[in-house]
């Protein structure tokens, strides 16, 4: 299999510009999927996974809080203020961890139970995808 780096290149440019969390691209039994994850210093790399005929399994411990709709993430109540959680925190069942704004509605988010935040996987004002994980806890 020969890589075209000029097309992924092209989609890491896209990912970046459009500030989005994951791109796909498939054509026949070749797929390329670029995508970029927080990590615990909040920094963002893209992370690029080519794969042929096969399939990909990712393993996550914890429990993900997913988006239970399309709009844009908020991680606090309004800006300048103290986000809702951060890396490391304790928090109870039915806190607030973000907000999804959809058509003007604040959608908040709570935590289904106790935990401590593991990570946290979306930035302030990042459009998000229904079912995109949003924050994992333990």
């Amino acid at each position: 299999m020969k890589i075209n780096k000029k097309l992924i290149k092209e989609l890491v440019d896209n990912l970046e510009e459009f500030k989005l969390t994951e791109l796909e691209y498939s054509e026949k039994d070749t797929k390329i999927k670029v995508s970029r994850q927080n990590k615990l210093s909040q920094n963002i790399s893209p992370e690029i996974t080519i794969e042929k005929n096969k399939k990909k399994v990712e393993i996550i411990s914890g429990t993900e809080i997913k988006s239970p709709i399309i709009g844009t993430a908020y991680l606090a109540p309004e800006p300048g203020a103290k986000k809702f959680v951060e890396t490391g925190k304790k928090i109870k069942k039915g806190d607030t961890v973000m907000i999804v704004e959809a058509m003007k509605t604040m959608n908040h988010v709570p935590s289904p139970k106790d935990g401590v935040v593991q990570s946290v996987n979306v930035e302030d004002g990042q459009p998000v995808e229904y079912g995109q994980t949003l924050v994992v806890i333990d």
